[in-house]
């Protein structure tokens, strides 16, 4: 009672003040689940809308996720490729050589802005007005870099069928952290049991 009642106490008042009062609440000051009011609404372009968290996903050419990012709110893709590129070049040290990237994130900003932190090729899935010259070095790199990006698609797909990403059974933020990590450490995991082991000299 002592956590309900404070959360149906703001579902009241957010129905008040959006139905009687006409007013336009915010998502970030919405609780649009009782038992998971971590939750929030995330609207993806004229899709439905979905409660959940968004999350960022980075894969590295070994197919394994290098790094994963919970999201609070529902933060455009666009203002959200820099500061995942800047977290590869703290946990690596460098910056990568090329980047393929879901079209959501493609701007003229971003491009100028991870060329500016020593990133060869960004080639971004939509072009949004972009032209692949000023992406990348040649169209060739840039197919090969949008063929890597659907990999990168089916193994997010792979993460939802077979690791438990698509559907949470967790109440609480602490435990669908937990539970998105061990979806992607399992993943990694079986990424590397298939990779040949190294010769014995």
């Amino acid at each position: 009672m002592d956590r309900l009642l404070p959360l149906v106490a703001a579902v009241v008042s957010q129905t008040e003040r959006r139905v009687f009062k006409g007013e336009k609440v915010p998502a970030q000051e919405k609780i649009v689940s009782l038992y998971e009011p971590h939750t929030d609404i995330i609207v993806k372009d004229r899709r439905d809308v979905q409660y959940s968290h968004k999350l960022n996903l980075t894969q590295g050419k070994s197919r394994m996720f290098l790094d994963l990012v919970i999201e609070t709110g529902n933060p455009a893709d666009s203002d959200r490729f820099i500061p995942m590129l800047k977290r590869q070049i703290d946990i690596y040290e460098r910056a990568p050589r090329q980047a393929a990237v879901d079209g959501g994130y493609a701007s003229s900003t971003n491009l100028e802005d991870a060329k500016a932190l020593g990133v060869n090729d960004v080639a971004f899935h939509k072009k949004r007005g972009l032209e692949v010259k000023d992406m990348v070095k040649s169209q060739y790199v840039y197919r090969k870099l949008y063929c890597f990006r659907a990999g990168i698609e089916a193994g997010i797909s792979w993460l939802k069928r077979c690791f438990g990403l698509s559907v949470c059974p967790c109440q609480d933020e602490e435990h669908f952290e937990a539970w998105c990590w061990a979806a992607v450490v399992c993943y990694n995991f079986v990424i590397l049991s298939r990779y040949p082991a190294p010769a014995i000299a």
